[in-house]
């Protein structure tokens, strides 16, 4: 998860106190508990063993740390595995979430502060263009449907029982901390690993579908400014702009230099470079079963309740990412300004 990393750094970075539970993942290939993108702080955090599939644990733990605020991060979030793991989708991401707030309800905390990660993949094949607080639910894959009762049932706990429990319906936010599976983090790797010679070509699923893409650590603030509230609401977090992921690659492509041209129509389609070289495929393996095609958000409510506004533009996010990924090749590039300078003249327009 691209935020995971940023509510403890944010915490470490004020002085809080601050106590996680380290996940551990379910595939086997990756069986150690997943800390290494905390190595470099984590002698400033208090780490608890505890799993949101075993309510004894979550009820010790929090009984034992008495949180002032808990940010509800856990979940099995990958749309994709969903189809393959619906029952475990359901019990880390639904009925995971129903764990906590009972432990909370149980340990007696009234002034405990929940935060619960919702997510726009609830609003689905959403006939809206924007979507926003008040637009109806239309979640069509096991993941999106686990996050609808995980987001009705904090609003259940916080009317029943008078907690104050929020949910953060938070759009795509991204870092170079992503997982490598998620197609924003495969295409900035792979257009580092093509430019090392490491890659012959990226393969991806469907180019054509719309996202609305923010930065990470800005999405981080907002949950925080949602916990910092006089009462509990609910809020849309977006940067409020809608880029396809054809859009992604072309971006990526041309701030390291390569000018992607467009060869042939559906599954056939490719992206290849000035000498024709195929640096892009689609595969149809990576078409999701039931995808969602236009995801754009409104999140004018939080810009003006929370006072909250994105500070990274598509364009820092992108750079910052390639960035992150050259370095791990031992790749230089230039700076930003160039980086965009050549996009701009790749498409013939201004981009301010």
């Amino acid at each position: 998860m691209a935020n995971g990393f940023f509510p403890i750094k944010r915490a470490a970075g004020r002085g809080i106190s601050s106590s996680g539970e380290p996940s551990r993942r379910r595939s086997d290939r990756c069986s150690s508990f997943n800390t290494k993108r905390i190595d470099h702080i984590f002698d400033q955090l208090n780490l608890h063993y505890g799993d949101v599939l075993d309510s004894s644990s979550i009820c010790k733990l929090i009984s034992k740390i008495k949180p002032h605020e808990i940010y509800n991060l856990a979940a099995q979030s990958h749309v994709k595995v969903s189809f393959e793991l619906p029952v475990y989708t359901a019990e880390t991401t639904a009925v995971g979430t129903l764990r906590i707030l009972e432990a909370i309800k149980i340990s007696n905390l009234p002034d405990v502060k929940f935060y619960n990660a919702s997510t726009s993949e609830l609003f689905g094949s959403s006939t809206d263009d924007r979507q926003h607080e008040s637009t109806p639910f239309n979640p069509v894959s096991p993941y999106a449907i686990a996050k609808l009762y995980s987001h009705y049932i904090t609003i259940c706990y916080r009317k029943s029982y008078q907690m104050f429990c929020v949910n953060g319906i938070l759009f795509n936010h991204e870092s170079p901390r992503r997982g490598e599976t998620f197609v924003t983090r495969k295409i900035t790797r792979g257009v580092a690993n093509i430019c090392k010679n490491r890659q012959n070509c990226l393969v991806l699923g469907d180019l054509s579908t719309y996202r609305d893409w923010g930065h990470a650590k800005d999405y981080v603030r907002a949950m925080y400014l949602m916990l910092q509230q006089d009462e509990p609401d609910d809020f849309v977090i977006s940067s409020n702009e809608k880029h396809t992921v054809k859009e992604f690659c072309e971006i990526s492509f041309s701030f390291v230099g390569i000018f992607l041209k467009w060869k042939g129509t559906g599954i056939q389609e490719v992206g290849v470079d000035q000498h024709d070289r195929v640096l892009i495929k689609k595969d149809p393996r990576y078409y999701r079963e039931c995808d969602v095609f236009h995801l754009h958000g409104d999140s004018s409510k939080a810009r003006q309740k929370l006072q909250w506004a994105p500070t990274y533009s598509f364009f820092q996010l992108i750079y910052e990412m390639l960035t992150y990924d050259f370095e791990q090749c031992s790749l230089p590039i230039d700076d930003f300004d160039t980086c965009v300078s050549r996009y701009e003249n790749y498409r013939g327009v201004p981009t301010k």
